[in-house]
């Protein structure tokens, strides 16, 4: 079994909580199945969720390289430089990342309002990317585009290998196989 999962802002990616935040369990119902790989829960976006073992390891182990695709908002109006430093790859404290494709974005039609909303400052600007990554590090895209001076404000999963959010809102589930 494989379901997709949007996982709303602030919902920890684990079934329980010690401290009362919102999991995954107050929004997947079925049993028997894990996270494969995770979102921070500051992050949104794709989550994909599996009982196959072998499959869960596939979409998540770095040496197969599935092609995650992001969704990000940044503080400030990222230039070219900042773009072109992404797609080269940038030197994180734990060594240089792979080359990542990067493309300036707009702001989505489609896209859900967050609660609670992104900071807002009337004297600096956002902007928009999406970033495809091939590795998986802890809270990679944040650092990277904090490496080329553009702090994440937002972080949206939209893909993950040929697998899509394709329209599922916050907290929707489909199962996709």
């Amino acid at each position: 079994m494989l379901i997709a999962l949007n996982k709303p802002y602030g919902v920890l990616c684990q079934f329980t909580s010690d401290d009362g935040r919102p999991t995954l369990a107050d929004y997947v119902r079925q049993k028997g199945v894990y996270a494969a790989g995770r979102l921070d829960h500051d992050s949104e976006g794709l989550l994909l969720l599996t009982d196959d073992g072998r499959l869960a390891h596939r979409l998540t182990d770095p040496r197969h390289k599935q092609p995650k695709t992001y969704l990000v908002q940044v503080d400030g109006a990222i230039d070219d430089a900042a773009i072109a430093a992404l797609r080269r790859g940038v030197v994180l404290n734990d060594g240089p990342t792979l080359p990542a494709p990067a493309e300036h974005a707009d702001e989505p039609d489609w896209l859900w309002p967050r609660d609670p909303p992104v900071r807002f400052r009337k004297a600096i600007p956002t902007s928009w990317l999406t970033l495809t990554l091939r590795e998986g590090r802890n809270r990679q895209v944040r650092r990277m585009t904090a490496a080329a001076g553009f702090p994440t404000l937002r972080l949206i999963r939209l893909c993950i290998g040929e697998h899509a959010l394709d329209g599922l809102a916050p907290g929707e589930t489909r199962v996709i196989g």
